[in-house]
């Protein structure tokens, strides 16, 4: 069995991550996406953009070893 790992995705809105996010959970990206959004917008958005910077940076693209 092939272990998962957690790489940004190449199917991208902005960077990838949170389709990275679903593909690793095996979920829908557009809920991903949608959940995101609501819960960003409802911490006042400065947590939720901090958190996703700084995922961009941590996570490396699906290419990328």
């Amino acid at each position: 069995m092939e272990q998962k790992k957690l790489r940004r995705s190449n199917n991208k809105m902005v960077a990838g991550v949170c389709a990275g996010l679903a593909e690793y959970f095996d979920v829908d990206p557009t809920m991903v996406r949608v959940i995101y959004a609501v819960l960003t917008f409802f911490s006042a958005a400065f947590p939720g953009i901090l958190l996703y910077i700084i995922l961009m940076l941590l996570m490396p693209n699906q290419g990328q070893e």
